[in-house]
């Protein structure tokens, strides 16, 4: 049990997090026109504000799309897009910083054979992986959370989420764009 403890307690962060967001009512109203609201009333504060509950939705499992849509809703595929890159990165980099903090490298435990075998291809090339994975998976929290506990290096981490998110984050900015002119959706969201 002593061997598993960092991961016990990366998985006990999580609930305690989970049950203190939803008790608050916070997770409610963390929806497409709470977001838009944000953006649209102030840019700068909004930014901020955008970034922060992105990097707690990814923290709790709130899909990323959502933030990108309220993000191009407000502020236009082009700097929706940009408005996402920076806070999914942050949202990234946030949960990267606290699992590990909690979690440290927990998959790397002598028991987690499978785990050590696909740590492997990761240990060879972080960054192709890294990029790969943000590409099909963008910001997904459980990726993050596995990436946090995998004993990657940050830099490396940081690398391939930068190099890794534009190109899922333009197509879907071009979809939000379209679904947006065909529906004629405004920032009334």
């Amino acid at each position: 049990m002593y061997k598993y403890r960092r991961l016990l307690l990366a998985a006990l962060f999580l609930v305690i997090l989970l049950l203190a967001v939803e008790l608050s009512g916070l997770r409610e109203n963390l929806n497409l026109r709470y977001l838009t609201d944000i953006l649209m009333e102030n840019k700068v504060k909004g930014l901020i504000v955008f970034a922060l509950l992105f990097a707690l939705g990814n923290l709790i499992h709130i899909p990323g799309w959502i933030f990108l849509a309220a993000a191009v809703i407000a502020l236009g595929r082009g700097w929706g897009g940009l408005a996402t890159y920076l806070a999914g990165t942050f949202s990234c980099c946030t949960t990267f910083a606290l699992v590990r903090m909690i979690g440290g490298d927990a998959l790397r435990e002598p028991d987690f054979k499978i785990a050590q075998r696909i740590l492997a291809h990761l240990d060879r090339r972080p960054v192709a992986v890294i990029t790969l994975l943000r590409v099909l998976f963008q910001t997904v929290p459980p990726l993050n959370y596995a990436l946090s506990l995998s004993g990657v290096r940050f830099r490396h981490y940081l690398l391939g989420t930068l190099l890794g998110l534009p190109l899922p984050i333009a197509v879907y900015c071009l979809l939000f764009d379209y679904l947006i002119t065909v529906t004629n959706l405004t920032g009334a969201a």
